[in-house]
């Protein structure tokens, strides 16, 4: 009955689709015949070049031409996972590429397939299983799990079979890359599934998942105390930045008139030199003792208050856009209930808690990277030194980790290679230089720029990224686009000022900074 099921639906999509031959009969009956479990298609579309519409979304432009199969997974009775894959019908370069989402996902990410696929890719996203928002999955363990690990491995399987079926081969090389969120997806399948990709690129890792958003409760706490406002409003945010750049641009290997901070670990700053205010008086050009109470809690992070431990890093100094939303609560509700307060958290009992239920299934702590590097896979890893969402000290912990768990640094870095972006924020944006991936099509055959083909380079052809051209470019400015140029290098190299013109790459060598230098959780809250 299932099959007469899925033969009429099959009938009906070629009928109302009108797909090309080469999409035809015997290329949806050979996906039935897959029977992938637990797997139904659900579109299939053939695009014609230059426009489409997703479900729900905006019209987008300058599309090749590309076959779109969507398609549920569900591997628990639970799950619903939603997948696409967008297939190139002339271009295809002969690869795989899987992309991720961002927050709590709960949708499918369609800028990453627009950039796959125009890219030649055959590309594949998810909706990690928590559609129509994270929120929704209080009550439903599974999808926890779906969203934790689960969906990510799902799509790939199961677009892998997809792509297969419609060229006739497999691909050549399959790659993933993503930020925030996708980073996570991205070390979770080095960590879990080794054998999905042979090359993965992690951006702003939210790898350790549970005390990440501990923070955002620790900062919120810190930062509100149930007033109508924040105790420091975001002009003082910006003045706090302006000093900290002041007294350290320039000593951290970045030129002396930078508007950010290249190496914010080498930034001494003692927050009690800040201007205070006179008693009564508050203005934006000071700080009250209030507000230096709250500021050295925001740089220290969150610890235990029983046992001291630290759970997370803390933000990092020379930031100008403090990030504080409660909408990134959700999986304290998944774990307490809808009517969550986190004004109520208690950084000791609750969140030994979250961890119990939570942390083995969502975080991607492991350094054990071992069988990554045995099957010859390939680890790009890159964040901004001025995140304020996901601080680049966690992904400068979690990589010493690796390099002990690997055994050094050399025998680390012949698979896995860290990149620190000075002044970049949060998957890009920032004060500093901007190196945001996917969003630059002119610049996507460049692999000094850009990070994808600088992987492909180096699975295909074996050739290791040792440095990348960074440009930022002129927002509205169509004629003298490139703001200025740095070049970046492999953890723990930095780009140091030499003299000359601090917006040419030529004025900067490579440098070696600490190793680590970082304030780092606790053992416990690395699992």
């Amino acid at each position: 009955m299932k099959h007469i099921i899925s033969m009429i639906f099959i009938s009906l999509l070629l009928c109302v689709l009108g797909v090309s031959a080469q999409t035809g009969g015997n290329f949806l009956q050979d996906i039935i015949s897959l029977k992938l479990t637990g797997v139904t298609i659900t579109a299939v579309e053939d695009v014609p070049s230059e426009n489409f519409t997703p479900p729900g979304g905006k019209k987008l432009t300058n599309l090749p031409a590309f076959i779109r199969i969507a398609f549920t997974s569900k591997p628990t009775p639970e799950s619903n996972i939603q997948c696409e894959i967008w297939m190139p019908k002339n271009n295809w370069n002969g690869r795989f590429l899987g992309t991720g989402n961002g927050g709590g996902a709960g949708k499918i990410s369609y800028g990453p397939l627009v950039t796959g696929v125009i890219r030649g890719f055959a590309t594949a996203n998810t909706d990690m299983g928590t559609s129509p928002n994270a929120e929704d999955a209080v009550g439903h363990p599974e999808r926890w799990a779906d969203f934790g690990y689960r969906a990510t491995h799902e799509m790939t399987s199961a677009a892998k079979a997809i792509l297969q079926v419609y060229y006739k081969r497999p691909a050549l090389n399959s790659y993933f890359i993503a930020c925030s969120t996708g980073g996570q997806q991205a070390l979770m399948e080095a960590q879990r599934f080794p054998d999905d990709y042979d090359g993965i690129i992690a951006g702003a890792p939210a790898n350790n998942r549970t005390h990440l958003h501990t923070s955002f409760i620790w900062n919120l706490i810190a930062n509100n105390q149930g007033q109508a406002n924040e105790i420091i409003p975001q002009k003082k945010i910006n003045l706090l930045s302006k000093l900290v750049i002041q007294n350290c641009a320039g000593k951290d290997g970045g030129a002396p008139g930078d508007g950010f901070l290249t190496d914010p670990r080498l930034c001494d700053f003692n927050f009690e030199t800040l201007p205070q205010c006179l008693e009564g008086i508050k203005t934006d050009s000071c700080f009250t003792m209030e507000d230096i109470i709250v500021l050295k809690k925001l740089y220290t992070g969150p610890t235990n208050p029983r046992t001291g431990e630290r759970i997370y890093t803390p933000l990092p100094l020379g930031g100008s856009k403090l990030e504080l939303s409660a909408a990134h609560l959700y999986l304290f509700k998944w774990v307490f209930g809808k009517d969550f307060n986190y004004r109520k958290f208690d950084f000791d009992r609750d969140m030994a808690i979250v961890d119990s239920i939570l942390a083995p299934i969502l975080n991607a702590n492991n350094p054990d990277l071992s069988l990554m590097k045995a099957r010859g896979g390939k680890i790009l890893m890159y964040t901004g030194t001025d995140d304020q969402l996901v601080p680049a000290q966690d992904a400068i912990n979690y990589y010493e980790r690796v390099i002990v768990a690997m055994g050094g640094l050399k025998q680390t870095q012949d698979f896995f290679r860290f990149f620190l972006i000075p002044g970049m924020g949060h998957c890009g944006g920032g004060s500093g230089l901007n190196f945001s991936q996917g969003k630059s099509i002119d610049l996507i055959q460049d692999s000094d720029y850009d990070i994808l083909s600088a992987m492909v380079k180096w699975v295909e052809n074996g050739i290791a990224p040792d440095r990348f051209n960074v440009k930022t470019f002129n927002c509205c400015d169509s004629v003298n686009r490139i703001g200025f140029q740095r070049p970046i290098y492999p953890y723990p190299k930095f780009p140091e000022y030499t003299g000359g013109e601090p917006k040419s790459p030529s004025s900067f060598r490579a440098v070696d900074h600490i190793r680590g230098g970082v304030l780092s959780p606790a053992a416990v809250y690395l699992k």
